[in-house]
């Protein structure tokens, strides 16, 4: 097959002397999907980020379709035929589904009004031969995350694309979500189009792709046949070592309630009920998990357990000590820590740096926080050296902004501030979201490592085998309720496949 895009010899330094890319050399035929595999921090997205034109090389060349190409811009990607969906969204929240799409390529009407109609029969067109289903009149900040990834792939399409580059598209989706992106992504192929496909998950880089090239600390380490080659062999490939995908874990002693939740319940922002009447207890020295579909509820809980959203109604007791409504501060001087689904929005202050964050929480206890509240630098920074020698965090200086880490290593920096404040419980919601093989690996065995050590520990995960391989109990959460509370050892796929949907299991005869 035709080579759609090739890129040689690519190098990129940023200003601050960190070296991304050493001479990589990338390229996908057209009609195939290729994946891109990676540790965070290996330069699969700065390599894409080149590729569109969000970031400028420091040497190398590129050529789309045999011919070389100066991309200076994602406008110059476009007109090539090149578009990329990003990890996070690139969508306006408060416009429409269509108003978001042709944004930009906005036409007048009578010269003076947008034509939306035009636009919106051309979108209609793309859906009914895509079968990717989106109302068009709803606003973004309405539309589940499935949909709005479905939207950016139609904003590439309205747009022309044909090399279609989509960086860790199913870290946010259902498992039918994933079913029905890989059979859209397969109607690609066959109409000739180009899909590079960027995840850590490996299952699905096996699932769907043609071929796959992994990078490794900015270079090239391999393109591979997916058919000649195995998960184990890409692991190795990542990270330089063997990748244990099953954990071993010793039997639960459980110990004391350490959390106790009864009747709770939640709304949301909008006064919606999301949470109705939710009851369960953690035991120190258990893993409890909750699984179901994103958008039942798990968000609104965590927030009401961590202090972050008020409770409706319903008790929290927390080593005893009713705790409902209470601040964080309050939570976290009774003995919880908290490991937040949205590292960037709940963990980390990006431009702080990494000393900085590492006290988040902590900034206003002894010994950090002297007399008349002034930071000490001298124990902030012996704190910070802790989180990275226990945690094998990857930092070039305590000073630099947790923005320059990669997500595995910000992720490790929570996982560090959090276990090191010795609580009574943890409370990880969606750990290892967006994490390579050897990051994901590295906080699982954390996670047992702190139930081993007479912790208790909340695991909330879309990652149904990760919930699954580290719980002891396990709750399912639909429309706002535990369907079940199982023994995740004693519970066959197809009735977690029922309980998914709301449809409780029956009882063994």
């Amino acid at each position: 097959m035709p080579q759609a895009f090739s890129m040689k010899g690519i190098v990129k330094v940023y200003s601050d002397g960190t070296v991304a890319l050493r001479g990589v050399d990338f390229s996908a035929e057209e009609g195939e999907i290729h994946g891109l595999l990676g540790e965070n921090g290996a330069g699969k997205t700065t390599l894409m980020n080149i590729l569109f034109g969000r970031i400028r090389m420091t040497r190398g060349e590129t050529f789309v379709r045999g011919k070389r190409a100066i991309i200076k811009s994602p406008h110059d990607a476009m007109a090539l035929g090149i578009g990329m969906v990003h990890q996070h969204f690139m969508l306006i929240p408060a416009f429409t589904a269509l108003d978001n799409v042709i944004l930009g390529l906005e036409t007048a009407k009578k010269g003076v009004m947008i034509d939306r109609k035009t636009a919106r029969e051309k979108l209609e067109a793309l859906i009914k031969s895509s079968g990717l289903a989106v109302d068009l009149d709803a606003r973004v900040e309405d539309l589940p995350v499935g949909i709005q990834q479905r939207l950016e792939i139609l904003k590439l399409m309205y747009r022309g694309a044909d090399i279609i580059v989509l960086d860790e598209p199913t870290s946010v989706l259902t498992p039918v979500e994933v079913d029905e992106l890989f059979s859209f992504l397969r109607s690609l192929k066959a109409q000739g189009k180009t899909v590079v496909f960027i995840s850590h998950k490996l299952r699905e880089v096996m699932a769907i792709t043609d071929r796959v090239t992994v990078l490794r600390k900015g270079q090239l380490v391999r393109t591979v046949k997916t058919a000649e080659t195995t998960q184990g062999a890409l692991a190795q490939m990542m990270v330089g070592r063997d990748v244990v995908f099953t954990l071993t874990k010793k039997p639960s002693t459980p110990g004391e309630v350490v959390l106790s939740v009864r009747d709770l319940k939640v709304r949301d922002v909008t006064g919606r009920q999301t949470v109705k009447g939710v009851s369960f207890d953690v035991r120190g020295g258990e893993i409890f998990g909750i699984a179901g579909v994103e958008g039942n509820g798990q968000t609104q809980l965590v927030e009401a357990l961590t202090g972050l959203t008020k409770v409706q109604s319903g008790t929290v007791l927390l080593g005893g000590v009713e705790v409902q409504n209470r601040p964080p501060h309050v939570l976290y001087a009774q003995g919880l820590a908290h490991v937040p689904e949205d590292r960037h929005r709940r963990g980390l202050i990006l431009e702080f740096s990494m000393l900085e964050n590492s006290v988040l929480g902590l900034q206003m206890r002894e010994p950090f926080s002297g007399r008349f509240g002034v930071l000490d630098p001298e124990e902030m920074e012996k704190w910070t050296q802790k989180i990275i020698s226990d945690f094998s965090v990857d930092v070039s200086s305590t000073s630099s902004p947790a923005s320059s880490l990669s997500g595995g290593n910000q992720q490790k920096v929570i996982c560090g501030r959090e276990m090191l404040k010795n609580p009574r419980i943890v409370v990880a919601s969606q750990p290892t979201r967006g994490l390579d093989v050897a990051a994901t690996e590295y906080i699982r065995s954390l996670l047992l490592k702190m139930r081993d050590e007479g912790k208790g520990v909340l695991l909330v995960s879309a990652d149904l085998d990760e919930v699954t391989m580290l719980s002891d109990r396990m709750a399912i959460m639909y429309e706002g309720q535990f369907v079940d509370i199982v023994d995740p050892s004693k519970v066959s796929e197809r009735d977690l496949g029922l309980m998914f949907g709301g449809i409780k299991r029956e009882a063994p005869a």
